[in-house]
């Protein structure tokens, strides 16, 4: 005779850590135990998105502008007002 099983769906991976929580993260003020990068599961996702300062990408190289290089180490936006006044 069949038992009902009683399954769960998973709708997200589980948030491991890793070293058993013996490591935290490396974010000052931030006691998590790290999860990848030195960084706890939400620093990590800041990371990844460009929030932090030690971005993915190398970012533009204007203050306070966090866009992905596109050249000359700068963002599309940037290179085109650098380099329009040469193209005129």
């Amino acid at each position: 005779m069949a038992e009902a099983q009683t399954t769960q769906k998973r709708t997200s991976w589980p948030r491991f850590a890793k070293s058993n929580g013996k490591k935290a993260c490396t974010v000052e003020g931030c006691k998590r135990p790290y999860r990848a990068k030195n960084y706890c599961y939400f620093h990590y996702k800041q990371w990844r998105q460009g929030e932090l300062p030690h971005s993915r990408y190398r970012t533009c190289s204007k203050p306070e502008c966090r866009v992905k290089t596109f050249k000359a180490g700068l963002c599309e936006k940037h290179h085109g007002e650098a380099y329009k006044k040469d193209a005129a």
